[in-house]
């Protein structure tokens, strides 16, 4: 959807909420009608209209109306705690709310709010490289292109500037000496105006790191500096580092309101901002969807009729797989004793009603980038930025559990380095790393953002690939293997290659079997391609026989 589609979208959600607004007006004021009658059975029902109108008026534009209504919420617990005076005067000033209501609405979501900074999309990254190596000609984009990305190399540094007044790349990979034209790209590009309008990242190569140079990078606000001979695969691992920075994967978050317009508005904001959403406006079915759409966050009001969000905060705790679930408070609630209890049973944060657009992305970005952060320490390898063996085995579960639910195809792959041990004989465990961080890399550039990698221990990895079946999935590891094979690793002055092989396994072959018999097969199927030469993918057929 554009953002043209979601400004329209929350004015029509606007609209909707100013002409239902009367109605509950009227429906308030008749409450207020039956307390002052003497009747305070009702008082439950009219503190939680109120409090929902204090947390949705200044959401849809009407600041002055969420705040006289927080007012009135107030004067209400007084009422719930025993007050009796004041009850006539509560009635008028209910009567007053109804009759400044606005006429007329607008859209309330300024674009600005809405778009995203620049960011790379699902497409290949396209590189630019300009430098005068003959290397960097020869070689340097084939290498590039096995791990995903489109390269076009400039080797005059006119050319590369000549072309920048036209488009911009993804990404500009930019030498330092150019010798045929006499220049330093370092001083150069400070004095151009093309260069400090470009807006993509810069990333030097060099054969001299003196600190002028790499000073002058730095204020042309470079994302890194290489040396030379380039170590493609440290190449890559700092382009995906850099990618990762200005693409960040997207947040799914649940939001559970009762209040159905606000919910939606929300959702719509966050979409906008390029996370996933879903939205539960029946706070009992929380375990069921919270399982099912497996949030990064929960945003949770705390009134909810006959169910608060803390007693919801803590039936979500009872489950051992969600105890470090982020849960926010966004409620109109103001009463700070109120807040405190509040966070004290299962909650980490507490945001208040109403709340920006821009405010609200903000809260739930920060939060659940850094509730990733510490999800990743936890669940993955620090080397390769993979899952663990134990985190990899879960997921693989979770997803067979889907594919079986829905009759969809689900493989799973288990590939591992040949001859891995003689590179770490030969070369040492410093360069071995290297390696098992390219495969990483090639893994994470060539797969689905949909697929789940692991890291299942040593030099062996996990693939699990949702709605994928097995021919396909051998056909996408084929072309991985291909590429991987393609690469060099520099040890000082000596170069070599690695390969791969690989077995798969698909649900659909074995029906009935459960993660840890997948798992077998496609080990057993890895087994046949190293026993079959190496080098190449092998699919399972039919349940595990165990006979490795």
């Amino acid at each position: 959807m554009l953002d043209d589609a979601f400004a329209a979208e929350l004015a029509n959600l606007r609209d909707a909420y100013l002409g239902r607004l009367p109605e509950e007006l009227s429906r308030i004021i008749d409450l207020a009608r039956k307390l002052e009658e003497g009747d305070r059975s009702v008082l439950d029902e009219l503190h939680m209209s109120l409090h929902k109108i204090a947390g949705s008026g200044g959401t849809f534009g009407l600041a002055e109306l969420s705040e006289s209504a927080r007012m009135l919420e107030q004067r209400c617990k007084a009422f719930m705690s025993g007050e009796k005076d004041g009850i006539p005067d509560f009635l008028s000033e209910l009567s007053s709310l109804q009759s400044s209501l606005p006429q007329s609405s607008a859209p309330d979501l300024p674009k600005s709010e809405a778009a995203e900074p620049d960011a790379v999309d699902e497409r290949a990254a396209r590189l630019w490289l300009v430098d005068d190596d003959d290397r960097s000609q020869n070689e340097l984009p084939h290498l590039l292109e096995q791990f995903g990305y489109q390269v076009k190399f400039f080797r005059r540094f006119v050319d590369a500037e000549s072309a920048l007044s036209q488009d911009n790349p993804d990404l500009l990979i930019m030498g330092v000496s150019f010798a045929e034209e006499g220049l330093d790209a370092t001083e150069e590009m400070l004095r151009r105006p093309v260069f400090k309008m470009m807006r993509c990242p810069i990333l030097f190569v060099s054969d001299r790191g003196d600190f002028m140079t790499r000073l002058r990078a730095v204020r042309m606000g470079a994302q890194g500096f290489l040396m030379k001979p380039l170590d493609v695969p440290r190449l890559a691992e700092q382009l995906e580092q850099i990618f990762e920075k200005r693409n960040p994967a997207s947040c799914r978050v649940l939001i559970v309101d009762d209040d159905e317009a606000l919910s939606a508005h929300y959702r719509l904001v966050l979409m906008a901002a390029g996370m996933e959403v879903d939205v539960l406006n029946r706070p009992e079915e929380v375990i069921e969807r919270v399982y099912e759409f497996h949030p990064e966050i929960v945003l949770m009001d705390i009134h909810m009729g006959h169910c608060s969000g803390a007693e919801l905060a803590a039936v979500i705790r009872q489950h051992d797989a969600w105890v470090g679930l982020p849960i926010v408070y966004l409620s109109a609630e103001t009463d700070l004793d109120e807040q405190i209890r509040a966070m004290g049973v299962g909650a980490d944060d507490f945001l208040t009603k109403p709340i920006s657009n821009a405010q609200l992305v903000a809260a739930v970005k920060v939060r659940a980038a850094r509730a990733k952060q510490l999800s990743d320490l936890m669940s993955k390898d620090s080397m390769t930025g993979l899952l663990k063996h134990s985190r990899i085995k879960e997921e693989l579960a979770l997803e067979l559990s889907r594919a079986q639910r829905s009759g969809k195809p689900m493989s799973v792959v288990m590939t591992d380095i040949d001859h891995f041990k003689k590179v770490n004989d030969t070369y040492g465990h410093a360069v071995g790393d290297r390696v098992i961080r390219a495969v990483a890399h090639l893994l994470k550039q060539r797969l689905r953002k949909t697929d789940i990698i692991g890291r299942y221990g040593g030099e062996e990895f996990v693939a699990v690939l949702p709605e994928c079946d097995a021919e396909t999935a051998r056909r996408i590891m084929d072309d991985i293997r291909e590429r991987f094979s393609q690469l060099r690793f520099r040890q000082d002055e000596t170069e070599f290659g690695c390969t791969l092989s690989a077995g798969v396994a698909c649900n659909l072959e074995s029906p009935t079997a459960d993660p840890s018999e997948l798992l077998v097969s496609a080990d057993e199927a890895l087994y046949q391609a190293k026993h079959g030469g190496r080098n190449q993918v092998r699919i399972a057929h039919g349940r595990p026989n165990h006979g490795r």
